[in-house]
């Protein structure tokens, strides 16, 4: 899915579903013909004199006038869904607009401002705004599963409802080809969600970028001692979570002499290659040189709630003594505390 002025919508915000191969129109049609739209109408049932007829309601017809696309006009792609990164706001999709309810006043300010940015961003004109109405310029989507290219406008708006508070994406006018069209109901249902979507990704984004600023402002001062981890053998113990010393790390170890070759998060692990700093660096921290020998080591990293522990072993994955790692700790905690200034 593309739009204009680089409108592009990433892989975590919105996707639509489509075939391999074919056609646009395939991709959103049934693949078994529609011969079923040449079935005779229904006609009365005609039953033998003196017969009772007995009805069981379970495949009863529903009555009434139902309108709707039948045949080519039905599109079976699955109904584009609105991405849940938002916490605590409850998608409600009613008559093909979205409106997101959120529990306080101060998040829907942050939402709003966050859509307003993201329109900003991605150069998508407004034609009128006030406090609590956005109405935007023509937006231009580009996508495999239509035959041409599609536009559409939309009215942002802000709303109170049972002390509940609502941000709420309408799509108000369609194009086809640059032709003005009708706005269908699927069209209006799968572009609303789209377009809702544009702001909840930019919103996560910025929850994210939010986070990593929280996690470094946390590992300024990291306490690291000595100590044991749960089976009683000797360990480096740093006094902060697990995920918070990870931001840290790749800035943390090339500033003690390791070259990180590998790291992974999810397993505790960095394989690294160690060659000893010079004079300068132990006289900078004011620690005096450990006896580690040149060469690879990996570093085995243990989540231990509000701590996390440290071991190292060597090439030959056999844990480093005990003196190796006194020596370390103290190393590790002068570089942390350095550049956390």
């Amino acid at each position: 899915m593309k739009l204009s002025h680089q409108l592009v919508v990433s892989s975590l915000a919105v996707f639509v579903l489509s075939a391999c191969s074919g056609s646009a129109t395939q991709r959103r049609q049934a693949k078994d013909d529609f011969e079923y739209l040449n079935t005779p109408d229904l006609t009365e049932w005609t039953l033998p004199a003196g017969a009772e007829p007995q009805f069981y309601p379970n495949y009863q017809i529903p009555q009434g006038e139902f309108s709707g696309g039948i045949g080519r006009e039905v599109d079976i792609r699955p109904p584009q869904q609105v991405l849940a990164l938002i916490p605590g706001a409850r998608a409600e999709r009613k008559e093909g607009e979205t409106t997101l309810w959120l529990l306080r006043e101060d998040e829907l300010d942050r939402v709003w401002q966050t859509a307003q940015t993201m329109l900003s961003e991605r150069n998508i004109g407004i034609v009128e705004q006030t406090a609590d109405l956005i109405e935007t310029d023509w937006v231009t989507w580009s996508s495999a599963d239509e035959d041409v290219e599609l536009s559409s406008r939309y009215e942002i708006s802000r709303l109170v409802a049972n002390n509940r508070y609502g941000f709420k994406i309408s799509l108000i006018d369609w194009r086809e080809g640059g032709k003005a069209m009708p706005v269908t109901a699927t069209n209006k249902s799968r572009y609303n969600a789209l377009m809702t979507n544009l702001v909840t990704a930019r919103y996560d984004l910025d929850l994210r970028e939010e986070a990593t600023r929280k996690a470094q402002e946390l590992v300024k001062q990291i306490p690291i001692t000595m100590g044991r981890d749960r089976s009683g053998f000797p360990v480096i113990i740093a006094r902060t979570p697990y995920d918070v010393l990870w931001q840290r790390l790749p800035e943390l170890l090339p500033k003690m002499g390791f070259t990180i070759e590998a790291r992974n998060q999810s397993q505790g692990t960095i394989k690294a290659k160690y060659a000893s700093p010079d004079d300068a660096f132990w006289d900078d921290i004011g620690v005096k040189p450990t006896e580690l020998k040149a060469g690879t080591y990996t570093f085995l990293f243990g989540d231990l709630g509000n701590r996390t522990s440290i071991n190292i072993t060597d090439s030959s994955d056999a844990p480093v003594n005990e003196e190796l790692l006194k020596d370390m700790a103290p190393v590790l905690a002068a570089v942390a505390e350095k550049h956390a200034k």
